[in-house]
This record gives structure tokens, C-alpha cells and sequence, in this order.
């Protein structure tokens, strides 16, 4: 557990010393400022107590800015040596997958904790179902995990920063989009299966405040299925040396 704490705090600080997590953090809150309190919302002119806008806005965003966060942080270690130097110490690849998904998670978590003024304020504005917008949060957060844990699936394949931005883009919008498109196109079991595989599916129950298991089995199974396979690309060289 130390060396993966080490190795979170080693990307922290990596992340605000590159500008990177500046720059996302501007970027989500900018975006999602506008389009939640200037552009298509009726907060102000109706008193509407909702965020239902700042979750829509952010369940785009950040499916965009999770790969440009994760694209670096494996491919870039393989193309500059650095990651062998790392795993010929006391570090296991275990460790050092948990550790950068840590670290991705727990930026984009302090990008959504500072978008708490905006809950402060619409709970001010009226009545508001302070369950929905603790559950939306909860969905983003889940949903964000597993889009760091893809992003780094696809930053494992590859020494190119930009194929594992387009790569976790491509895995990610199955989840995203098409699934959900496809299930709304075919009928039975397939149409099921499709339908219980959508990312959107199971985000929506929860930004509706519904905890239900199976949903947070599907988040945590994507975490840990898109880690694990990082996590044995990382292994490979060591496979093929042995």
C-alpha cells in the first residue's frame, strides 16, 4: 500500500507541475459553469432547484477529458524508458496501475468537489432533492472510474500519447453511445445484453437516486477488468524476457 501511495502522490504532483490538472480543471469548470448557469438553463428565470444540466454537461465532459488525462500516463513512461526503471524496483505492476488510476480519480474528484458552490447555490435558490444530486455525483464519480481505468487499458497498448487518446475514445464511446444505440435496434436477448452493457443505462438509474448493485457491480467490474488487462500489457516485456 505505501508504494502505490507513493506512486499516486508521484502523478499528483506530476499532474500540477505540467499544468495538466490546471488545465482541466479551468477546462471542466469553464464548461460546465456556462452551459449549467448561461446557456440552456432555466435556473435563474424559473427558481428550478435542479442540476440536472451541470450532470448532463458533465457526463460529456468528462467522457473527453479522461482520455487526454490518462493518454500519458503509461504510454509516455514506455516510450521514454522510464517505465522499465520503475518496475525494476520494488514496485509491482499491480502497483503501479492502482496507483495512476488513483491519482486520475482523485483529480477529477477534487474537479467535481469544486463544483460544490454550484449545489450550495441551487439548493439556496428553492427546494431541492438533495438525494438525486448526491447520487449524480456518486454516478459521475463511478463513471469516471471507469473511463480511467479504459484510458489506461489503452495508454498500456501503446508508447503514443495520442493513439492512447483516440483508443480509450473509441473503447469508451461502445460505452457511451453505441451500446445504447444498438440496443435500442435489436429485440431479445441481444437487445438485453446491449442494453445491460450501456454505460448510459446504468449512470442513468443512479443520477436518479437509485443505488441498485447491479449498477455498481457493472462500474466496479469495468474498473476492474480495464486495470487488470493494463496491468498484464505491462507484464508482457517480462513474459517474453522469462
Amino acid at each position: 500500500m505505501r508504494q502505490i501511495w507513493i506512486i499516486t502522490k508521484r502523478e499528483l504532483a506530476a499532474f500540477f507541475d505540467s499544468l495538466i490538472a490546471y488545465i482541466i480543471l479551468v477546462l471542466f469548470l469553464g464548461f460546465s459553469g456556462f452551459f449549467t448557469w448561461l446557456y440552456g438553463s432555466d435556473i435563474f428565470l424559473v427558481g428550478q432547484a435542479s442540476l440536472d444540466v451541470f450532470f448532463n454537461i458533465s457526463y460529456w465532459t468528462l467522457f473527453f477529458f479522461i482520455p487526454a488525462l490518462t493518454m500519458k500516463m503509461l504510454a509516455e513512461e514506455k516510450r521514454s524508458g522510464t517505465l522499465e526503471l520503475l518496475l525494476t524496483k520494488a514496485v509491482s505492476e499491480t502497483q503501479v496501475v492502482i496507483g495512476k488510476f488513483l491519482a486520475c480519480l482523485l483529480l477529477i474528484a477534487f474537479a467535481l468537489l469544486l463544483t460544490l458552490p454550484y449545489y450550495i447555490t441551487v439548493a439556496n435558490i428553492g427546494d431541492v432533492d438533495h438525494g438525486a444530486i448526491l447520487s449524480g455525483y456518486l454516478g459521475l464519480l463511478l463513471m469516471s472510474a471507469a473511463y480511467i481505468s479504459i484510458g489506461l487499458f489503452a495508454s498500456s497498448l501503446t508508447g503514443n500519447q495520442i493513439v492512447a487518446f483516440l483508443g480509450a475514445l473509441f473503447i469508451g464511446l461502445f460505452f457511451q453511445l453505441l451500446f445504447n444505440v444498438l440496443a435500442d435496434n435489436t429485440t431479445g436477448f441481444i437487445g438485453r445484453l446491449f442494453h445491460t452493457l450501456s454505460l448510459s443505462t446504468h449512470y442513468d438509474s443512479i443520477s436518479r437516486g437509485v443505488i441498485d448493485s447491479k449498477d455498481l457491480i457493472y462500474f466496479l467490474s469495468i474498473v476492474v477488468i480495464g486495470l487488470k488487462l493494463a496491468e498484464m500489457n505491462l507484464a508482457k516485456p517480462k513474459l517474453i524476457a522469462g
